[in-house]
């Protein structure tokens, strides 16, 4: 499933924002307080909705007047169109008010449209914990057939109704959405959390920041060895010195992980190393995770990198989301941007107060700049992106 479009309304920069023509791999550009980390922060948004509860993901972020757009009221909203497995397009959308001073979901909607023409089908529409969905979703598209649907109480107004009603086999499409939100990784690594050791075992998927580096590092090495050796070839290629990683068991049943350097006889615990060989281990481990994520989501990936490093990074990424993890990564790195192709920039500019979403590829200037020769990330460095997505 790969999402094609969100719109995002009242929520904090982005009184109405949207991103179209979603590539496999967008780059997500823009000056400090534009909107990058708020952009992210509408996919943990949906995750901590759907996982817990509206209340609870309103609650993290200090409340529903923290959260809504200055000067607004309300709703939140946040309206998605992706591809579901059939290959139809279909929209989500999700409003999150407020009532009595709780939070609550004002309405959703799941719904796809029949042919270009033809009246859609709401497989879910809710409200306020009331509403009702298509029991006959088999039968979508044949003509003839009329929706049948049946009426739905939740027990929490604030519970988003593809929550309860996603675990039925019975809603597929439903299913499908819970699932690929529910597999989101929105990346929040810290270098700090990856150096200690970890209790033994393994874990199948690296955490968002990052603590279980070794358990993942073992369960590659055990359950997926030829995913941990282009692991491995792929550090020696970019951190010079790196011949092999290993993630070694201690005597007290802890895990820490080991890095041999050439020159050295003995290998160098996680602690001991810098902060960019670290860095670009865990990313490798999460991009050659057997099973990518539907959504991966990286927040400038360049801090600790050298830069000419990042080249290969956004080649690895590129390459995750080709094998079916649709990637988003903001950046401040002209170098990493130079790495990027024009259709996959988006540009993040603020005007009266609020953030808008720009598609750099629909400029003809940087079109001509780029197939004369010049490089994205020299084209943003000069200035010329503020001109040309004017």
């Amino acid at each position: 499933m790969q999402i094609e479009s969100i719109q995002i309304r009242n929520y904090r920069l982005f009184r109405l924002a949207e991103m179209t023509k979603l590539p496999r791999l967008a780059i997500i550009l823009g000056a400090n307080g534009s909107g990058k980390s708020t952009l992210f922060d509408v996919f943990s948004f949906l995750k901590e909705a759907l996982v817990g509860n509206a209340v609870a993901a309103v609650s993290r972020r200090g409340g529903f007047r923290e959260l809504v757009s200055r000067g607004e009221d309300g709703p939140i909203g946040i309206t998605i169109k992706f591809r579901e497995s059939g290959g139809r397009l279909a929209t989500y959308q999700l409003d999150i008010g407020e009532a009595e001073g709780r939070p609550m979901v004002e309405r959703e909607v799941l719904k796809f449209r029949r042919g270009r023409h033809g009246q859609p089908w709401h497989f879910l529409d809710f409200s306020r914990g009331k509403g009702s969905a298509i029991t006959n979703e088999a039968a979508y598209g044949q003509e003839g057939i009329k929706a049948e649907r049946e009426e739905y109480v939740l027990d929490d107004p604030s519970v988003l109704a593809i929550k309860a009603l996603g675990q039925f086999k019975g809603f597929r499409v439903v299913s499908e959405l819970r699932n690929l939100i529910e597999n989101w990784h929105i990346s929040d690594f810290h270098i700090g959390d990856a150096r200690p050791s970890s209790e033994a075992g393994y874990a199948e998927h690296l955490s968002t920041r990052g603590e279980n580096i070794a358990q993942v590092a073992q369960f590659l090495l055990e359950k997926h060895p030829d995913r941990f050796e282009k692991v491995i070839r792929a550090m020696q290629e970019r951190v010079p010195g790196v011949t092999g990683v290993e993630a070694k068991t201690t005597e007290d049943g802890r895990l820490v992980l080991r890095f041999q350097d050439g020159s050295f006889k003995d290998p160098f615990i996680a602690r001991y190393v810098s902060d960019g060989t670290i860095k670009m281990f865990a990313y490798l481990v999460l991009l050659y995770d057997p099973k990518p994520h539907p959504l991966l989501a990286v927040e400038e990936p360049e801090n600790q990198l050298y830069p000419e490093l990042l080249h290969e990074l956004i080649e690895e990424f590129r390459n995750y989301a080709l094998r079916g993890g649709q990637v988003f990564v903001s950046t401040h790195s002209p170098d990493f941007l130079n790495g990027a192709q024009l259709e996959e920039i988006y540009w993040l500019v603020k005007k009266d107060g609020f953030s808008e979403i720009r598609r750099v590829c629909e400029s003809e200037l940087l079109q001509d700049l780029v197939a004369d020769g010049d490089l994205p990330g020299a084209l943003w460095r000069q200035g010329l992106f503020e001109v040309g997505t004017e």
